[in-house]
């Protein structure tokens, strides 16, 4: 039978963890420092695990929908763990064009055309006041 918001809600932690099953693999591991969405598969012949999240951050309904997208990455012949290792390392990667990289880049290709108080105090006020907002990310 699967879960309920209610059942997951409620669970509390025990002396020893447990899992509540919602099926297909996917169940909610309760434990004394939290609960925890995970998904038991097979590729390739070998048991994995996929962790796709914290409750209450992670609901059973959001849970249900990254349980989905990963079954058709399985079903598609790709395996959700490597999918998902990719997609953060292509993320490390758009990275470096960021504001902060390509305003750091474009300070130092500079700093020979203004003094050296005025690069200073350029790279103080990127630094303190926009970095902080804009930062690493490439696209807010």
């Amino acid at each position: 039978m699967p879960l309920t918001d209610t059942a997951v809600r409620q669970a509390k932690a025990a002396d020893k963890p447990f899992k509540l099953a919602d099926g297909g693999g996917l169940y909610l591991l309760v434990n004394k420092t939290g609960k925890y969405w995970r998904w038991d598969y097979r590729h390739a012949d070998k048991r994995k695990t996929l962790a796709l999240g914290v409750y209450p951050d992670v609901t059973l309904a959001k849970a249900r929908e990254k349980h989905q997208n990963a079954r058709k990455l399985l079903a598609d012949g790709t395996d959700p763990s490597q999918s998902r290792r990719e997609d953060k390392r292509t993320a490390k990667l758009s990275v470096a064009n960021s504001f902060e990289a390509v305003a750091t880049a474009w300070m130092a290709e500079h700093q020979s055309a203004v003094s050296a108080s005025t690069h200073a105090h350029t790279e103080a006020w990127m630094k303190n006041d926009v970095f902080p907002w804009l930062g690493a990310s490439s696209h807010r």
